[in-house]
């Protein structure tokens, strides 16, 4: 893999508050610097971790954090209320609304009580203009029409994070102007029909990132993931995309800075 000297990488989607980095944070952040990632946003997944997350972000330059609720966690604490959202959004390095969405595959959370809060985080995206970040497993479906159902009340910027849906999700999103982030699966061999969709996708509308402490990238899978190893998910972007590493980097750096206002 080459050097990247001349422009940095953003991991777009790490969890830096999670146990596994209790022992170590400022050694992975440390290393990712090292590698040359510039920001991570650290991700909120339920609203009793937001302070700790915020105070994290707020010690360290490179990083910046959302606020929100994983569908894992939407039923197991009150659904949050739009405006306590808004509030917590609207504090300085909170860039992002999330992660939000929906998860059938575990159904740790009822699907209804799901969809609710999925409606609550969009509407705070949409009264910010500030991008919600989607994960959606197993839910291709209602993630779809309540994106589409909720555009057509006002537009809100969107991300579908650690993508893995088919070709017509990618497509439907970024046909309302949404953005799309690639994690280390499509590292994997047998991420074939992943990597055959990121070929397609338009590079101004791609972001990479982590989701560490999962999902560790080959040559580094089966280990815990940390934000340095964004490099290989650049690498591999940059092989299915045709282009270099420095141009995937640039780009992709680029399109974060702009879905998140940062520019």
């Amino acid at each position: 893999m080459n050097q990247l000297p001349n422009y940095p990488i953003i991991d777009s989607h790490c969890h830096l508050n999670f146990p596994d980095f209790s022992e170590d944070v400022e050694e992975v952040i440390a290393r990712a610097h090292a590698s040359g990632i510039c920001m991570m946003q650290t991700i909120c997944t339920h609203m009793g971790e937001f302070e700790s997350i915020h105070a994290l972000a707020m010690r360290h330059d490179s990083l910046v954090c959302s606020v929100g609720v994983h569908p894992h966690s939407a039923d197991k604490e009150p659904l949050v209320e739009v405006a306590h959202l808004i509030e917590c959004a609207t504090r300085p390095k909170v860039v992002g609304i999330g992660e939000t969405g929906l998860d059938y595959y575990y159904e740790y959370s009822k699907r209804e009580v799901q969809q609710e809060s999925f409606r609550r985080h969009i509407a705070a995206a949409r009264a910010l203009q500030r991008p919600v970040i989607v994960h959606t497993r197993d839910a291709e479906e209602d993630t779809l029409r309540i994106l589409e159902e909720e555009m057509s009340v006002g537009e809100f910027p969107i991300l579908i994070h650690c993508f893995t849906s088919t070709q017509r999700l990618a497509d439907a999103v970024i046909a309302m102007g949404g953005y799309i982030s690639i994690s280390g699966i499509v590292t994997f061999k047998k991420a074939t029909e992943l990597q055959e969709t990121v070929r397609t996708l338009p590079i101004e509308r791609l972001l990479i990132e982590t989701d560490s402490p999962f999902l560790a990238p080959m040559p580094h899978r089966g280990k815990r993931n940390e934000p340095a190893f964004t490099r290989h998910v650049c690498a591999k972007v940059a092989e299915l995309q045709g282009i270099t590493e420095e141009e995937c980097a640039r780009i992709t750096t680029d399109n974060f800075m702009r879905l998140f206002r940062l520019c």
